[in-house]
């Protein structure tokens, strides 16, 4: 496993912000690209915090295929939906208006939907369902994604690890909040394990042959990305185990994403035109927020759900088990035991380095370099 270096949380969140900012983001729109991106990493998802840093960001930028200055346009709107075109811009801050976006809906109307097409990634899909619960409010996203997920009997990869995310207000210390892909693994984890020397787990890849890629995660990544594997949606390979019912989450995602602001879908969001130069994503994304107080009262659903959570929670234990978790728990205790700080293992430090000295932020210094 590769070394890591705690680096306090001032520290990184203060550095990040004015990276950002030297490659051309607005102050406040950096600000919240750095609290989606670090959120990430107080919940222990590394695959989504820091690790992607400059490679799905600043290189982006770099690149010319993510512009650094949002342009959030509404196309259309009523009193609870909204249809939003980013135009390529920053998909954190495109996330966050839409998601406050629906929020205000909800909290006036009941129930408010924003849907987005043109963006880029937008960092963990639960931060903006957490966003709603913090307002008393249901939340709900999900986001299309570049295609590398083969459908149920296929190989080729036809859409993306697609998250269907749902956050639901209790009255314990956390929200209940399932966050994952309707793959069993995704690009990111799978980037992830190439960094720190892990191999992908048998089943999460396909191969062109119908076969179960295993081994090393760098060469299982460099297949995906040449079309000679694809991985496989939540219950694996076939039918037995329920491949399909991954499958089928993973197109209502694709369509939520595409269908309602007329987005791109599939193979258009390979990030690549027909001669392999690099484009634009244009992702989309759909965020839904539904109030409490317009049913029986936030205080009322916290309660009951927080009653449900706590009798699964209660109820046997598989043998050699010494509990069972709620969806959004293991992330809470992630984030009490990170207090100090995130962990960065020697990759990302030489990519932080690295852009620490191009923009000449020389006011930062590291652990790794006592």
């Amino acid at each position: 496993m590769a070394k890591t270096n705690i680096v306090d949380w001032k520290t990184i969140t203060n550095f990040v912000v004015d990276a950002f900012v030297g490659y051309g983001i607005p102050k406040e729109d950096a600000e919240i690209c750095a609290d989606v991106l670090l959120e990430s990493d107080k919940r222990g998802i590394e695959s989504h915090g820091v690790n992607r840093f400059k490679p799905i960001y600043l290189d982006r930028i770099r690149d010319g295929i993510q512009n650094p200055v949002t342009n959030f346009e509404i196309i259309k709107e009523t009193p609870t939906t909204a249809v939003v075109d980013g135009h390529d811009g920053m998909g954190q801050v495109i996330g966050y208006k839409a998601m406050k976006m629906a929020i205000s809906k909800a909290k006036e109307y009941g129930m408010g939907m924003v849907v987005v097409r043109n963006s880029c990634h937008y960092g963990i899909a639960g931060y903006y369902p957490s966003m709603a619960c913090k307002e008393g409010c249901i939340g709900m996203t999900g986001t299309n994604a570049r295609p590398s997920v083969a459908p149920t009997f296929g190989v080729e990869g036809m859409f993306g690890t697609n998250p269907l995310t749902i956050g639901i207000p209790t009255d314990e210390d956390f929200d209940f909040l399932i966050d994952c892909a309707s793959s069993i693994t995704q690009n990111g984890k799978v980037e992830y394990y190439e960094r720190i020397n892990k191999d992908v787990a048998p089943g999460t890849i396909i191969g062109l042959g119908g076969e179960a890629i295993e081994g090393d995660a760098g060469e299982a990544l460099k297949m995906i990305r040449n079309g000679t594997a694809a991985l496989t949606t939540l219950g694996g390979i076939g039918e037995a185990l329920g491949g399909y019912k991954g499958y089928g989450y993973a197109m209502v995602v694709e369509l939520l994403s595409a269908v309602l602001q007329d987005g791109a879908y599939g193979k258009a969001l390979d990030g690549k035109d027909a001669d392999g130069n690099k484009v634009p994503y244009h992702l989309g994304h759909f965020f839904i927020a539904i109030d409490t107080n317009h049913f029986l009262g936030e205080e009322a659903c916290r309660k009951k759900a927080g009653d449900i959570i706590r009798a699964v929670r209660n109820s046997k234990k598989a043998p050699g088990q010494e509990r069972i978790y709620s969806a959004g728990e293991k992330e809470h205790l992630v984030r009490l035991a990170r207090k100090d700080g995130v962990p960065i293992n020697e990759s990302v430090q030489k990519e932080i380095i690295a852009v620490r000295d191009e923009l000449g932020l020389s006011q930062y210094k590291f652990p790794w370099e006592d």
